[in-house]
């Protein structure tokens, strides 16, 4: 088979990125070191991350001039997210840190004023702009498929700049402000989003490149208008992952969680068994699901790190699996079973390397953001959050929130900040406030869901995955109170969790809550709706979904 050349920094997920390229037939060959990149024929640049960590990686590491030295002798050249910014002159993010100054231009960090950021999500590559679509596709881009991409800093872009120095560029809109999404030039092709994360949209694009199949003819011709521009709402598919009572690993569900049927443990419930982890994930990504979210349960106390069960069923479905895989549970700072400590990057790295694109923490981040109060609100530089965002940049840090309400009379009764509800309490209460809880639930603290969520922000979280104790299990929709009062209290996207039923649910949240994503797990793994079914009731709503793709 073909080889390509593909260089690992310790740039987050490359796993799914040589997965993506196995699939479409071409082998790799890792980068050890920059005289590799002279054999070359081929060569891929990924990366996720901080703009000067990375090209201070790269410059440290001496393949800054091999890397230029291969697009200069004319051979293809691609570069994937941190890769296509290293191309730039340079990025607000970290002004000291010279790009390869290939590309003209500075990156910029989105605005915030009227949007989530990072921009997270599903948005188009268009390179059609004033008219209809030309007909043609760049390297498979498609004026109607949609990218999956996570940053907060992108290439703003201004009518003919790059064109006038011959490249082709194709464009997305985030709110008001359109971004380069890719480029090409030559045998120099670079992405802003992830193809290796972009299902059967993005090997398209992968392989286009690997062959050389520059410009293609589109079956399609649609006007501009028609492609939807825009950051699409995702539809996140949730498998809660344990062992049951006969020490397999599966997929379970549970009712204000607790995962037992009725009568729990000691009178013979048994933990509910729908399904094997792999298999369902594979389902719900060919049903077409944005994203994959493994939240492992329990607990492998007695299995060393490195042989952890939720790895191997990490690798075996990022095989298959083309969309952003999360996984939370056991993501801290710990001691292996040798005695060997063991910091929560190092736990992330694990996970990364297994094929997670985002890791999800729980209960830590409740009593980091505690410390966090505690200190007078100052940053400690030591909680997972900061070390991984740090090392792999904020969109890969997920804080999983389980909150309750707890009902009050009157505002002043608590300390904590409070909401007028319409759903009263069960004395006819007008107010509650949200109370977090860890351990799964079983424990509630003196602290509550706004403290935790702007705190966690502070320290870099770039994405809040917002349960409800008292929604879960319940199929009466989500909370909408909660989620409006997250959202209006911090800037980086909110995933709505717990208590979706049916697909009206789903249209219920988008509509009456500007949550950036919603998330369903019982509603799939009873059979009751296929995430397709959901999302074609959204579509039928006219609201802006993905459509699914099986066809490279």
């Amino acid at each position: 088979m073909p080889t390509v050349h593909l260089l690992d920094y310790v740039a987050g997920n490359v796993r799914s990125l040589e997965n993506a390229i196995k699939r479409i037939g071409y082998t790799v060959t890792w980068v050890k070191e920059p005289a590799d990149i002279a054999k070359a024929e081929k060569l891929i640049l990924p990366g996720v991350g901080h703009f000067g960590h990375c090209l201070s990686k790269f410059a440290s590491g001496g393949y800054v001039e091999p890397i230029k030295a291969h697009i200069q002798s004319g051979k293809p050249f691609m570069g994937i997210c941190v890769g296509l910014q290293a191309l730039l002159d340079g990025s607000e993010e970290d002004p000291a840190v010279p790009g390869f100054g290939i590309i003209p231009g500075q990156l910029t960090r989105f605005s915030d004023h009227d949007k989530s950021v990072p921009h997270i999500g599903w948005n188009s590559a268009n390179t059609s702009r004033k008219g209809d679509a030309e007909g043609k596709s760049l390297y498979g881009l498609r004026p109607l498929s949609k990218y999956y991409y996570v940053h907060s800093y992108a290439v703003p872009y201004r009518d003919g700049e790059l064109e006038k120095d011959g490249w082709t560029v194709a464009t997305a809109r985030y709110g008001d402000e359109e971004f380069v999404g890719a480029v090409a030039r030559k045998n120099v092709f670079a992405t802003q989003f992830h193809p290796e994360k972009s299902g059967a949209a993005g090997l398209r694009v992968l392989q286009a490149f690997l062959d050389g199949d520059y410009v293609q003819d589109l079956d399609v011709n649609p006007a501009v208008a028609v492609s939807k521009e825009g950051l699409t709402r995702r539809i996140i598919a949730c498998l809660d992952v344990r062992t049951n009572d006969e020490g397999d690993l599966v997929v379970t569900k549970g009712d204000q969680y607790d995962v037992r049927d009725k009568g729990g443990s000691s009178v013979g419930g048994k933990v509910r068994n729908l399904g094997k982890p792999v298999d369902m994930a594979r389902k719900y990504y060919e049903q077409g699901a944005d994203e994959v979210t493994f939240l492992n349960i329990t607990s492998f106390r007695s299995c060393p790190l490195a042989d952890t069960p939720m790895l191997e069923i990490l690798r075996q479905t990022s095989e298959s699996v083309f969309v952003p895989l999360t996984i939370g549970g056991g993501i801290r700072d710990t001691i292996d079973t040798d005695g060997t400590r063991v910091s929560a990057l190092e736990v992330a790295t694990m996970y990364f390397k297994s094929g997670a694109d985002k890791v999800s923490i729980g209960s830590d981040a409740v009593t980091a953001a505690e410390e966090y109060f505690a200190a007078g609100k100052q940053l400690s530089g030591k909680t997972a959050i900061e070390s991984i965002s740090k090392a792999y940049g904020n969109q890969a840090v997920v804080v999983s929130v389980d909150p309750r309400r707890v009902y009050v009379t009157s505002p002043k009764d608590t300390p904590h900040h409070t909401i007028r509800t319409q759903r009263l309490g069960p004395n006819a209460e007008e107010f509650c406030w949200y109370q977090c809880t860890i351990k799964g639930g079983r424990e509630g603290r003196d602290f509550d869901v706004q403290q935790l969520v702007t705190a966690v922000e502070e320290m870099g979280a770039g994405e809040i995955l917002l349960n409800c104790i008292d929604k879960d299990g319940t199929n009466s929709g989500f909370d909408l109170e909660l989620i409006n009062d997250v959202k209006h209290a911090v800037k980086i996207p909110v995933i709505a969790s717990s208590g979706a039923g049916n697909p009206a649910h789903f249209e219920e949240v988008f509509e009456k809550t500007p949550t950036d994503a919603a998330l369903g797990a019982g509603i799939f793994h009873r059979g009751e709706y296929t995430v397709r079914q959901v999302k074609e009731y959204l579509q039928g709503k006219e609201l802006l979904i993905r459509d699914f793709e099986s066809d490279l």
